[in-house]
């Protein structure tokens, strides 16, 4: 009986398990809407304005960009790693992480690399390896345009002042529920368009002139490229995470039941060796 009791004990604990997993999987499910809506109609603005951007700067003179659009050489970079603060959420911080190990060890191998954190997994992660200067946890509790653009102000005076040469962003992009892809950005300097449009905007006529319009756009085109990226990564963890939990909660309940076939079978096989003692009880007693 003793063995009946601790199959009964597993059983219950598992299905004190789906119901946490469940409800997990429920409540990423409801973020995960109102994350993928916002992500959804955030990418068309962002993807044009860097369009934009790219098209107008290719057609002025080498430095009437301004500072953001200087091509230096590299030897000081500084990577954006966008993780979660929380975990169960499958490979997500993983990929991250792995993709930032990547890129540093094929790309920048000779030059000096420091990292700044948002989210606290790749920040446990990476700072036992890499110098990290800043680590904003926070973001993700009150995540707005403004609380992001302190944090791409601050990365636009690091590549100015030439604290850094170049600055990337890894993150995950959201594609779906169960899909999301690691990616590598490059923040600064701005990344000059190439190909047949790099004329394509000659024949319009600007008021004010293309050099002060670049030089406001600017700034507002790369405080929106990082909170478009904050904003895919935060969908993608909820994504994640409900996929995670499906899972978890789909395994919790093959487990479960293949523990209620194993606690009948036992029983059953308890109450039988009970009806053979009681038989052969009855018997010798005949006898």
């Amino acid at each position: 009986m003793a063995n009946l009791k601790e199959i009964r004990n597993r059983i219950t604990s598992i299905g004190s398990t789906m119901q946490i997993t469940s409800a997990m999987k429920m409540v990423s499910a409801a973020k995960l809407k109102k994350a993928q809506d916002a992500i959804t109609a955030m990418r068309p603005y962002s993807s044009k304005l860097t369009e934009l951007l790219q098209s107008l700067s290719a057609t002025l003179e080498s430095d009437a960009g301004g500072a953001y659009s200087n091509q230096k050489e590299v030897s000081k970079v500084l990577i954006v790693v966008i993780t979660s603060n929380r975990g169960l959420c499958g490979g997500f911080n993983s990929y991250v992480v792995k993709e930032t190990l990547k890129t540093i060890e094929q790309n920048y191998n000779n030059c000096t690399v420091d990292l700044l954190t948002i989210g606290k997994k790749g920040h446990g992660i990476l700072s036992k390896t890499y110098n990290v200067i800043e680590n904003n946890n926070d973001i993700f509790d009150d995540l707005t345009f403004d609380n992001v653009a302190v944090i791409a102000e601050k990365l636009m005076s690091l590549f100015v002042d030439g604290s850094y040469d170049k600055i990337e962003v890894v993150y995950n992009r959201f594609k779906n529920a169960a899909t999301q892809i690691p990616t590598v950005e490059q923040f600064l300097p701005i990344k000059p368009v190439e190909g047949e449009n790099v004329n394509a905007n000659l024949d319009y006529i600007f008021e004010p002139s293309k050099e002060e319009i670049v030089l406001e756009l600017i700034p507002k085109s790369l405080k929106t490229q990082l909170y478009k990226s904050i904003r895919d990564s935060f969908a993608a963890e909820h994504g994640a995470r409900m996929t995670a939990m499906h899972k978890a909660t789909d395994n919790a309940t093959d487990l479960r039941d293949d523990l209620l076939l194993t606690y009948n079978k036992a029983r059953q096989a308890a109450i039988t060796n009970e009806i053979l003692e009681i038989v052969g009880g009855a018997e010798a007693l005949n006898n």
